[in-house]
């Protein structure tokens, strides 16, 4: 088994884990920052609704960390899933030909990502979180990207 299947692996059984607890410390920042200012009081009306304040820029933070450690397991899910016999990759090891109803499943998990990205971007962005926006709209289209160049048995 190659390092990279290893840390995929690994990532697959404990990034949903730290996902969790990210999410959890994402909500204690949001109920700890509550009562502060959300926007800024001063400036133009567009850069405060641009800039948010640095109470609402920490729990945006900490939700940036949160959907970082979800793409991990959701992409990790992905190639664990894949290794089993679709994907023939180097790194990965080759496990054998699979049933032939796997022969989707590239293009599914490829649509899925960039579908999970553009809805929690647009979600981040309606909130005004600009750096988990950031992060969905830069992290999950490379992976399907990246998903979509592997060989497969089927092609």
């Amino acid at each position: 088994m190659g390092v990279g299947i290893l840390f995929f692996a690994l990532a697959f059984m404990g990034a949903w884990a730290v996902a969790a607890g990210a999410l959890v410390y994402a909500l204690v920042t949001l109920v700890r920052v509550w009562p502060e200012e959300w926007m800024r009081s001063h400036g133009h009306p567009a850069a405060r609704l641009l800039v948010p304040a640095p109470a609402y820029l920490r729990f945006d933070v900490a939700l940036a960390v949160t959907a970082l450690a979800a793409d991990l397991w959701l992409v990790s899910t992905a190639i664990v899933l894949g290794a089993d016999g679709v994907f023939t990759e180097g790194w990965m090891g080759h496990p054998g030909m699979m049933d032939p109803t796997g022969q989707g499943y590239q293009a599914a998990v490829v649509s899925a990502l960039r579908t999970t990205a553009w809805w929690t971007f647009g979600i981040a962005v309606l909130g005004r979180c600009w750096i988990t926006a950031g992060v969905q709209v830069c992290l999950l289209p490379l992976a399907a990207w990246w998903i979509g160049t592997f060989d497969t048995y089927y092609t």
